[in-house]
């Protein structure tokens, strides 16, 4: 026990005593008076540590079941947090996972009673109802390696309850299946995992990483639970099916014809949801039809049986109640009436009576501030504290050492909460400066009086408790806001993956062959030719022309990928019309290349400054930071710092999700600068943000003598002109500005460092003049949604780049509805928010309408009070506007899309975006990451209009969105809107036209070789090698049988260029396609054979008669070495060729066809 010493004062305690004593003679219910916030944790963990049996916390709402939850997270680890359900009787498109992952979770916690535990929840939970408990047992599984397993059954007891079988598995409640190998995701477990089967036994299990699909470490065993909070077996299915239609029946029998449309309406749906029913067991709103599939449904108390309730603030609970049941029912009726739902959803709650009752006869103890007799519905026990709430000392050290005194005076035993470690030690020497002695303690088994003790953790608020002599400090007393540091195992994720090629290719796909054009392909055909077998490609030329690619030149065929919408005209075979296009495409691409090449060269022949170590100062500053790092965020400054630390100019990169502490890695990097002496330049797009910067800066640069400003509009001429000459004199260290910082009339006195932050905000004007700026300085970017230019150019290996991809600590997912635009649906998401006391963004983008817009959304909720912001406004009546909404003087702001530019107020949490079908991808990712930034959850609704057909782009569009709920998807985001945006002009404008014409894939490979050549890393345009052997090369469709991740395969071997890449691919498909069959190693050999050749010049290598010949480049010089070796090493079964084309050939008749490709391997091994 950590805390011994912390919680024996309250054990020896009389009352705490009685306590104790009424709950093992069951004596209830007992009500606990005179404890407020943090304390209650106190007084309850006593309670947990003293009692045999679990617990359930029930708040009055939310955010206070977090907050206790998190308090007692200080004390145990035996804590969890159960998030609300919410039923949605709304007809909606798609939901995000998140909370119904953390809810099974917790049930999962709670049914496998193994040791006592606290569930901590809000009231809505003991209202609504379940699925019966037994059926989450009847469906948990643990498969062990050596199990005898019925895949057909397993398969379809995972679909039964909640998992979607897809081809790879790629998020939580998916599983796939090919082969002899299961890939399955449980939503309780942070890896999937890949069980190989022998026959029916299982014969390994291995987690595995879902972006590379690789695996990481074996396991014993490993269970499989639920992903769903509604499991429908056979039987379930088919009751369910006969109530809903009997119900619909009878609905459709008692009409009036004024109803027609709402019967119309609920059939609809009702039709939609069986048929899917019938094929999945599973649809999206399957929530709300809870009471259909279970003869009795459990309450939360069936679950929790044997737990002691604590209720937290029973009065506010009971009233909290009270709403609830009076909102739902509400809702029902007016569902009810539009036809939107069936009689029987009514039954989702627990009855309220029933709910009563259970709580009276259930182990009771209530929690208040007073005790007022009045408010109980039952006759309590009433046992008081004395309880003070501190104040907050707002870092004011001489506060906080006069009380400390003063509880010294007194024989109070003190504890203050440091945080973390190497915080509680530093404030030990602070004390000691200012003559007070406190020890630091890991663990603390007892206090003397009068003595102060300094340990790790947090609490949110401390706490006195005169009658125990004990005192709690919390760090937040002290420091102000401040995270909870957790000690959860970070997960690493692996750096970024270079992207070799885009899309997977699907039959009807656009496709370009590098040499014959752009072609329509119709998919993988095997073909038997000169008594071998090979898999092709057909791609289908104009005039219904067919060309059949060998798989082993699958590397010249790529997705065609150009400007969204514009199908690209298919070429001729044989025709010039491609050549020509290529041509001009060429010509272009050879002068960026110079243009880019000279810029990179000039960076990397100027030297630039070369910066010092890190200073003591440094250190102290980063340790000033009061949340806990990610991994991602040291990995990335530690990549920073080097480059700062080298002479070369940084060119950086940072792409880090919204809100992922990109801005925290940035400030430290300037600190690092300032302390070489240098001024920093921080350059952002919009005044508001500067705005926001300058202050966040001033405040974490507090403690030390750094000189700050900000340049802007905000700041009078006379202002700006004091700002520039101290800049001029070196009397700034750090200026924060918008693009105003790259006008000609600002100068540095020695600029070190530029930062760039939300990069795809600039025009590209801006862009070049910021370059423009300092040729040698070091510039960092940052930027959450990379735009598809600098992702490539960085992917393309110009530019350094660095990812944030964990997401800190405490940031709750947000929960994302796709949905059709519904009155109803606005007025409810607008009124929950508010009855929480938010704000809600009405995101709106047309600004000619946006006026009536914001007129509907009054009429629709008068109750509430609402802004309008557009970039139409001047910059003074947004500031206005904006500092309004900030102080709460409006509940909902109709705004433009001006709002994704990063501004932060925590006290929105719901957003909804109207028509989002027609914003880009990256943009309603950015707007999604303006909510959800405390501690509540958020919601985001994106609204489509009804019955319009979504076109194509905007349906995937939403679909991406739907697979990106979970946080942390900015930088897949951004390649998923290169795939479905096209390329946008990667270059500059002109540039854009030759990419439409020859696709982007081929685009960036031309460019890429292109600037190879210029920098001089290549002597020579890389050849194509042709192979003509007579021996089997494909993938058996036994082997992998789908064929997007056939193409996949096909596409990787095509590209090993070496051993390393041999040996890679080879782990690989053993990993996740167990054992590679002769012909699929038939064809990596030939793939490594011609890597080699290409190395070598050789363009042709062919079987002809009884010899195998390699043909030369055209007037190749460089062949008289490699004809020496062969002389000397093979002469008895080569012969040499010369003239203009030089070549060789292997003599057959000497080589036994079972080893052949082993020996073509080794002979140009010898000769490379």
């Amino acid at each position: 026990m950590r805390l011994q010493g912390v919680m024996q004062p309250l054990k020896d305690n009389m009352k705490f005593k009685s306590i104790t004593e009424k709950i093992s003679e069951k004596t209830f219910p007992i009500n606990i008076y005179g404890i407020s916030e943090s304390s209650k944790s106190y007084i309850i963990n006593g309670i947990f540590e003293e009692n045999d049996n679990s617990m359930v916390i029930v708040t009055h709402s939310d955010v206070d079941a977090k907050n206790l939850y998190e308090d007692l997270s200080f004390y145990t680890t035996d804590v969890f947090y159960f998030p609300v359900r919410e039923v949605v009787f709304y007809n909606v498109d798609a939901i995000s996972g998140d909370l119904r992952w953390a809810r099974l979770k917790v049930i999962k916690e709670i049914l496998q009673n193994e040791r006592k535990k606290i569930i901590v929840t809000s009231i809505d939970s003991l209202t609504s109802l379940y699925t019966p408990k037994e059926y989450y047992l009847r469906y948990s599984m643990i498969i062990k390696t050596g199990d005898n397993v019925d895949l057909k059954e397993i398969s379809k007891s995972l679909l039964q309850c909640g998992y979607e079988r897809v081809e790879v598995v790629e998020g939580k409640g998916e599983f796939s299946f090919r082969g002899g190998i299961l890939d399955v995701f449980p939503p309780t477990s942070a890896y999937p995992y890949r069980v190989e089967l022998f026959g029916d036994e299982v014969d390994s299990i291995r987690t595995f990483n879902t972006e590379s699909q690789r695996s990481i470490e074996k396991v014993k065993e490993f269970s499989i639970f639920p992903s769903k909070e509604v499991i429908v077996d056979d039987e379930g299915r088919k009751r369910a099916v006969q109530t809903i239609n009997e119900e619909l029946k009878n609905i459709v029998a008692n009409v009036s014809n004024l109803n027609k449309e709402s019967v119309e309406k609920i059939k609809g749906i009702v039709g939609k949801n069986i048929e899917l029913l019938n094929n999945t067991y599973y649809f999206e709103t399957i929530d709300s039809y809870l009471p259909f599939f279970y003869e009795k449904l459990d309450s939360f108390f069936d679950y929790l049986d044997g737990y002691t309730f604590i209720v937290d603030d029973f009065k506010r609970s009971l009233g909290k109640m009270d709403s609830i049941y009076y909102e739902f029912n509400e809702n029902y009726i007016s569902f009810l009436q539009r036809g939107d739902i069936l009689p029987q959803q009514n039954n989702l709650l627990l009855n309220k009576g029933e709910l009563e009752s259970k709580l009276e006869n259930s182990s009771l103890i209530t929690l208040s501030s007073f005790l007022n007799k009045s408010d109980n519905l039952f006759n309590t026990v009433d046992i008081g504290f004395e309880e003070i709430t501190l104040n907050k000392y707002n870092g004011q050290l001489n506060l906080l050492i006069e009380d400390i005194e003063e509880r010294k005076e007194k024989k109070y035993k003190t504890v203050i909460l440091a945080g973390t470690r190497p915080r509680g030690e530093r404030l030990v020497k602070t004390l000691m400066e200012k003559g007070i002695s406190s020890t630091y303690k890991d663990s603390i088994d007892k206090i003397e009086a009068g003595e102060v003790v300094i340990t790790f953790g947090n609490l949110i608020r401390g706490f006195d408790y005169p009658e125990l002599e004990l005192s709690i400090i919390s760090d937040k007393d002290i420091f102000g806001e401040t995270r909870r540091k957790h000690s959860g195992k970070a997960v690493r994720k692996k750096g970024v993956a270079k992207i070799t090629s885009f899309a997977e290719l699907k039959p009807g796909d656009y496709v370009v062959h590098a040499n014959h054009g752009i072609g329509v392909y119709k998919g993988i055909k095997q073909m038997v030719a000169g008594g071998t077998t090979r898999d092709y490609l057909d791609i289908v030329y104009d005039k219904g022309d067919k060309l059949y690619v060998p798989v082993d030149q699958l590397d010249l065929v790529q997705k065609y990928i150009g400007s969204e919408g514009n199908s690209p005209k298919i070429n001729k075979l044989g025709g010039a019309e491609w050549q020509k296009a290529k041509a001009k495409a060429r010509k272009s691409i050879n002068e960026i290349a110079q243009d880019l090449v000279k810029l990179y060269a000039a960076r990397a022949t100027l030297k630039g400054h070369s910066f010092g170590k890190d200073t003591e100062w440094q250190r102290q500053f980063e340790d000033e930071f009061p949340y806990e790092e990610t991994p991602d965020q040291l990995a990335s400054l530690e990549e920073i710092k080097s480059d700062m630390e080298s002479d070369k100019p940084m060119d950086r990169l940072l792409c880090g999700d919204v809100g992922y502490g990109k801005t925290e890695v940035a400030i430290r990097a300037a600190f690092k600068a300032v302390m070489d002496g240098k001024q920093v330049a921080f350059l952002v797009p919009t005044t508001i943000l500067a705005e926001q910067h300058y202050n966040n800066f001033i405040k974490r640069f507090s403690d030390f003598p750094i000189k700050i400003d900000m340049i802007s509009r905000f700041r009078t001429p006379k202002q700006q002109k004091a700002t520039l000459q101290a800049l001029k004199e070196g009397n700034v260290d750090i200026l924060i500005g918008t693009h105003r910082l790259v006008s000609k009339d600002i100068v540095f006195k020695d600029l070190g460092l530029l930062v760039v932050d939300e990069e795809q905000r600039f025009g590209v004007s801006q862009k070049e003049k910021i370059k423009g700026m300092k040729k040698n300085v070091d510039v960092l970017t940052l930027s959450a949604t990379p735009i598809p230019r600098t992702l490539h150019m960085s992917l393309t290996g110009v530019r350094d780049i660095s990812v944030i991809e964990t997401p800190p600590e405490d940031r709750y997912p947000i929960q994302t509805y796709v949905v059709e635009q519904n009155d109803q649906l606005i007025r409810d998401a607008i009124l929950r928010e508010i009855s929480r006391d938010g704000q809600v963004y009405f995101v709106y983008n047309r600004v000619q309408s946006i006026d009536s817009m914001a007129n509907y959304i009054r009429d629709l909720v008068p109750e509430c009070k609402v802004g309008i912001m557009h970039g139409k406004m001047t910059e003074k009546e947004l500031e206005t506007e904006m500092i309004a909404f900030m102080n709460k003087e409006y509940d909902v702001l109709v705004c433009t899309t001006i709002i994704e530019t990063g501004i932060d107020i925590s006290n929105v949490n719901t957003m909804i975006v109207h028509d989002a079908d027609k914003m880009g991808l990256s943009q309603l990712y950015q707007l999604r990451g303006r909510v959800g930034r405390s501690n509540r959850v958020a919601y985001t609704y994106f609204i489509y209009t009804k019955d319009k057909i979504l076109t194509e782009v905007a349906e995937k569009r939403l679909k991406a969105l739907k697979d990106f709920t979970e946080l942390g998807s900015g930088f897949k985001i951004a390649m998923r809107d290169l795939e479905i945006r096209g390329a946008g002009n990667m270059m500059g404008s002109s540039q854009h036209g030759h990419m439409a014409s020859i696709g982007y894939d081929l685009y960036c490979r031309m460019l890429e070789d292109t600037v190879k050549l210029v920098k001089g890393e290549i002597e020579n345009e890389p050849i194509e090698t042709s192979v003509d052997m007579k021996v089997d090369a494909f993938i058996p469709s036994s082997y992998i049988t789908d064929e997007i991740q056939k193409i996949e395969v096909y596409k990787k071997i095509a590209a090993i260029e070496d051993v390393n890449d041999f040996m890679e691919i080879k782990s690989e498909l053993e990993d996740r396609y167990s054992n590679i069959p002769d012909s699929v190693y038939n064809l990596m050999d030939i793939a490594y054979i011609k890597s080699l050749c290409k190395g070598l010049y050789i363009e042709d290598i062919k079987e002809i008669a009884k010899e195998l010949r390699f043909k030369f480049v055209k007037g190749y010089k460089g062949f008289e070495g490699i004809y020496s070796v062969l002389l000397k090493q093979y002469k008895d079964n080569v012969i040499l060729y010369f003239g203009e084309t030089p070549s060789f050939a292997i003599k057959l008749d000497n080589i036994k066809k079972e080893t052949a490709l082993e020996y073509y391997k080794k002979l140009l091994e010898d000769i490379s």
